[in-house]
C-alpha cells in the first residue's frame, strides 16, 4: 500500500464509532486514498448479516440522533467507499473463530476476507493508523 494509506482498526460496536469509521473510510477512499479496515471484537457483531439494520447498533445519545435524523447507515457508507475507491475490509480471524462464524455469516460484498491482527498491524506500519 502507498505511504498515505489509512488503516482503521474498528473494535467497538457503538454506532457512533462505526459511523465515524465508515465516514472516514468512504471519504478517504473516494479521495483516492487507499483504506484498509480491520473489524474485530464487538464491531464484528454489527456486520452479522442475519441482524436487521434497525437492531444492529447500540450507543449513546448521538447514536439515537443518527438514527432519528436518518443518517446514512454505516454499511451503506462502507459499500460506497468500496464501490468508488480503494477500500478493503477485513474480518478478524480470531473474532470469527470465537463467534464460530464463517465469512458467509457476514455481508460478503463488504469484506475482502478474514485476516489476522499480526498481518494487519504489519501492513499498517506504512500508513496512518486509527483505532475506533
Amino acid at each position: 500500500m502507498a505511504d498515505n494509506a489509512l488503516y482503521i482498526l474498528l473494535c467497538s460496536g457503538e454506532r457512533e464509532k462505526i459511523q465515524m469509521a465508515a465516514m472516514m473510510a468512504a471519504v478517504a477512499a473516494v479521495s483516492e486514498r487507499p483504506v484498509q479496515v480491520f473489524v474485530s471484537m464487538n464491531a464484528i457483531l454489527a456486520f452479522d448479516r442475519s441482524v436487521p439494520a434497525a437492531t444492529r447498533y447500540y450507543g449513546g445519545t448521538f447514536a439515537k440522533l443518527l438514527h432519528d435524523q436518518k443518517a446514512p447507515d454505516p454499511m451503506v457508507l462502507f459499500q460506497q467507499g468500496k464501490d468508488l475507491g480503494d477500500l478493503k475490509m477485513w474480518a478478524c480471524s480470531m473474532a470469527l473463530d470465537i463467534q464460530g462464524w464463517e465469512m458467509s455469516h457476514l455481508d460478503e460484498t463488504l469484506f475482502d476476507g478474514p485476516l489476522g491482527l499480526t498481518k494487519f498491524l504489519s501492513d499498517a506500519e506504512s500508513g496512518q493508523f486509527v483505532t475506533l
